[in-house]
């Protein structure tokens, strides 16, 4: 049981007004991406529906995220002492959106959604989706001071933050249609898609922007069980090179693009996150961070070495050969990273959360703004 084996310590820092980069002590959050940061929207826009054991570490039932319980998102919004995010398009039970509103949706990509796409909810239309919310919330409490407890307070949007982490489903599904120059080719465009919507944003007076580079595709049961049937496309962890080399490439030229907006945004506080260095530093060393599994999925289907079945989702039952089949969860979710093959399970996003909050793997870095601790929260794995 990994629970026996380490506990970490999660350090939260909740930062001063003082630092340039980060300060932490932002009213409100708005988020875009895809099902690495949906807390619900796919799920309320196409009426689908999310069945056991998604949800059952933290929320005891399907929550609309595509995990056991919480996202890398959700934990960062704890350590700002704010409430998770209500997705947009969800409608019932009165949402309140006073500290933000989430706008990502599982299977979003940064360019056009097609007519093969899982989600139409692609950036473009998450950022229109925003800039709705923005003139309606405005509209209403101009008129009203009825709803002030429901929407942010107008000043709130330019104090906010604006966080982004969108672009996997962008390159993992040109894999399945492209070589792999054409996947490399094809990345400028993704990031001017990128670069157009963050321009609007910051148009709308988004100042405070957090922007997320993508994880090791490559060690995604997911496309090692497509992907990976070769050994010779494997590389040292087991996941395809590949996918992980694309990774790479698109969050070096990420890197770049958000340089370029430090430089051309001089009243706005541009950080750019590396997720992958986290995540890949995780894959490689999970036993000394108390995980068990690191390539196999937790809820899924097949058995060792990955668990995974792209025909059956995780919770769900079909007919396979003749025999009814059902993706189940493991014993314990705690000792895997990926939960469903595509998805980190909480366990390993409430890791990745706590190296995000260090600080030291951003640009700018934010370590040496907060010299205190502030706040401390253990987590017991």
């Amino acid at each position: 049981m990994a629970s026996t084996l380490l506990i970490i310590i999660i350090t939260f820092f909740i930062f001063s007004a003082a630092a340039t980069a980060v300060d932490f002590s932002y009213p409100a959050v708005f988020n875009f991406g895809d099902s690495n940061s949906d807390s619900g929207n796919l799920v309320a826009g196409m009426a689908d529906q999310l069945e056991p054991p998604n949800g059952q570490t933290y929320f005891q039932k399907p929550s609309g995220r595509f995990c056991d319980g919480r996202l890398i998102i959700d934990f960062l919004m704890d350590a700002m002492e704010l409430p998770l995010l209500n997705p947009y398009l969800e409608s019932i039970a009165a949402p309140i959106f006073k500290r933000g509103c989430n706008f990502a949706a599982a299977g979003a990509t940064t360019l056009p959604a097609t007519a093969n796409s899982v989600c139409p909810f692609s950036f473009k239309i998450q950022v229109a989706q925003f800039l709705r919310f923005k003139a309606k919330a405005v509209d209403i409490l101009t008129k009203s001071r009825k709803y002030d407890k429901y929407l942010p307070a107008q000043d709130y949007f330019a104090k906010a933050l604006y966080m982004l982490d969108i672009g996997q489903n962008d390159l993992a599904g040109a894999f399945y249609s492209k070589t792999f120059d054409q996947v490399l080719a094809s990345i400028p465009i993704i990031l001017s898609a990128l670069e157009d919507g963050i321009q609007k944003l910051y148009d709308e007076g988004a100042r405070n922007l957090w922007i997320h580079n993508t994880g090791p595709l490559g060690c995604l049961p997911q496309n090692i069980a497509k992907f990976g049937g070769d050994p010779s496309k494997l590389d040292d962890l087991g996941c395809v090179a590949y996918h992980n080399q694309a990774s790479k490439l698109f969050n070096l030229q990420l890197h770049a693009l958000c340089k370029k907006l430090q430089g051309q945004y001089q009243d706005a506080n541009v950080t750019y996150v590396d997720i992958y260095t986290i995540k890949s530093n995780l894959l490689a060393n999970y036993s000394r961070y108390g995980f068990e599994q690191a390539l196999m999925a937790c809820c899924g289907y097949g058995g060792p070495p990955l668990n995974y079945d792209a025909r059956i989702p995780c919770g769900e039952t079909k007919v396979l050969n003749g025999s009814s089949v059902t993706a189940k969860g493991c014993n314990d979710t705690t000792e895997y990273i990926s939960w469903d093959g595509i998805h980190y399970t909480d366990a390993a996003n409430q890791y990745v959360a706590s190296q995000i909050l260090t600080g030291k793997y951003s640009d700018p870095p934010f370590a040496d703004k907060m010299p205190f601790l502030l706040n401390l929260k253990f987590s017991s794995f």
